[in-house]
């Protein structure tokens, strides 16, 4: 049986190798990288049956990867409705009354992405207005950072909510004046609406998670590191893994927050074809843009306000101790600068009591440190899963919740990396956009897609642009034991790579704003190619 060989050839290659970092073509065979260098070179290792693909004035680099990412949330948000960008209640109201077929669970209304901030006032929003147009429908819209949800006086009698329930730990139930429930739920609140919905039909979850697969392959990902993957979710990708129609590398994280915490501790970690399981994913705390990040003093905009923690200290390092011991790699959500401390405090104490210091775990977000903090991260070589994006997205109204002098701890990449921590970048999808283009650009400029503010916001903290790729590809790598199999282009590693219309280590970083993918390619075969 012949073996087919396949040689890409393209204006730039960017093999990330510091050996040979540059090539003309790339020989791809058994899904492995053949050879990378001159045309010449390669069509020589190929040989003379080998088929050619011309890509032109492309730019190949080594397969993105999105470090911290949410695959059945991105398939919930692409099939219910959609509520990023609405400029008004009332809007969100109008998007609701023309709700697809797909965004009802069961008989409940689902929707996502609604952000007070965008509104004028930015107050939180209250139930009277979801309540006269859905007087019976239950319905449940999580907020942009699914940190808070907004539902409706239906939804609130199903899940049990009334004047009388008190806040949960970890949790918020917003009121009015009067003591009543305004609808909107803060982090753990959210939990008893939750528990009231109907799961979705494993048809349902089929279609989200074909629907974020497409998705991530036309935006230029190989793979994705799932945050806190359900164990229903995870059972349907083991059955695509099995049959060999998994079309991207997932590296997925147990969901480690609820129940489902004792059959991922039970099975341990997994290891499949495109699939692997060997990570947990905790929540230390909320989210800044609804208030819910644990802060060591009060919120500048909310004084006796200081966040969440959504496990108590005492729970949260007996969970993540007990997953070490059973050879998980442990990733724990920090925003605010109170987690932080916490999440680092807990990590090293319970690498140290484990030994399992070579586990390589993480600080997810890492997003607001005190300066310390940053010092000890870095020096224990934890993994930073940050997110670019995100410093874009809320770098109009953070120094409102933080202050100045908070300011100089958030959102710190380039602080994090001098430290010595290993970045592993991301977008947070469905948070943020999964266009791991955007993540570039905003990884090297800090400013939005109009290039605003001039010059980037807080630019000290920028990354240079082989940085900004390397934190999409080597640190993903690194961050999930795979470092000698890809995140470069070499001869014996994974044929993963993304060809791109522009050139995002020596083109100028504006031009990423409208830059196109044209192919995805993960261990030698195409999963995306634009058409024409």
């Amino acid at each position: 049986m012949t073996v087919e060989t396949t040689v890409y050839k393209a204006a730039r290659v960017w093999t990330l190798d510091p050996q040979r970092p540059r090539a003309e073509a790339l020989a791809v065979r058994e899904g492995c990288v053949l050879a990378a260098g001159t045309l010449a070179e390669v069509r020589a290792a190929a040989g003379p049956e080998a088929r050619e693909v011309d890509l032109g004035a492309a730019t190949v680099v080594p397969g993105l990867v999105d470090a911290h990412a949410h695959l059945h949330g991105l398939g919930r948000s692409l099939t219910t409705v959609r509520l990023e960008r609405a400029a008004s209640v009332e809007e969100v109201v109008r998007r609701l009354a023309d709700a697809p077929a797909s965004s009802f669970q069961g008989d409940w209304l689902l929707g996502k992405g609604w952000d007070q901030n965008d509104w004028p006032g930015a107050a939180f929003p209250g139930r009277v207005e979801l309540d006269a147009r859905f007087p019976t429908t239950p319905v449940c819209l999580t907020r942009v950072d699914h940190h808070a949800a907004w539902v409706n006086g239906e939804a609130l009698r199903r899940a049990g909510i009334t004047r009388s329930t008190p806040d949960p730990q970890g949790g918020r139930i917003l009121r009015d004046a009067r003591g009543e429930p305004t609808g909107v739920l803060v982090d753990n609140a959210m939990d008893a609406v939750t528990a009231a919905m109907p799961a979705p039909t494993r048809e349902q979850l089929e279609t989200r998670l074909r629907a974020a697969l497409e998705r991530c392959a036309r935006v230029g990902l190989t793979g994705v590191h799932d945050a806190g993957m359900d164990l229903d979710a995870f059972r349907v990708l083991q059955a695509w893994d099995a049959a060999g129609t998994l079309p991207l590398r997932v590296y997925a994280m147990a969901a480690g927050q609820g129940e489902e915490r004792h059959g991922y501790l039970e099975q341990g970690p997994w290891h499949g074809r495109h699939l692997t399981m060997r990570a947990v994913k905790f929540l230390a705390d909320g989210a800044l843009g609804s208030r819910g990040a644990a802060l060591h003093e009060d919120y500048s905009d909310e004084p006796g306000q200081r966040g969440l923690l959504l496990l108590s200290p005492e729970e949260l390092e007996a969970r993540a101790q007990a997953f070490m011991a059973r050879g998980f790699q442990v990733c724990i959500h920090a925003i605010g600068d109170r987690a932080n401390t916490l999440v680092v405090d807990v990590l090293l104490r319970g690498a140290e009591r484990t030994g399992t210091q070579a586990l390589r775990h993480r600080v997810e977000h890492a997003q607001i440190l005190r300066p310390r903090d940053i010092q000890r991260l870095g020096a224990a070589g934890l993994v930073a899963s940050v997110q670019p994006t995100h410093a874009t997205s809320d770098m109009r109204w953070a120094q409102t919740r933080l202050g100045p002098e908070r300011l100089k701890g958030a959102y710190a990449w380039r602080s994090l990396k001098d430290a010595g921590a290993h970045l592993a970048l991301g977008s947070d999808f469905p948070i943020e956009n999964p266009d791991v283009l955007a993540g570039l650009y905003a990884a090297r400029t800090r400013q939005d897609a109009k290039g605003w503010p001039e010059g980037g916001w807080r630019p000290g903290e920028c990354l240079s642009a082989t940085e900004s790729l390397e934190g999409f590809t080597v640190g993903p790598a690194w961050a999930s034991f795979e470092e000698v199999r890809r995140g470069r282009l070499k001869p014996g590693m994974d044929a993963d790579f993304v060809a791109l219309s522009e050139d995002p280590v020596e083109g100028p970083a504006p031009a990423l704003v409208d830059a196109r993918v044209l192919a995805t390619v993960v261990a030698g075969a195409e999963v995306f190619r634009e058409e024409g």
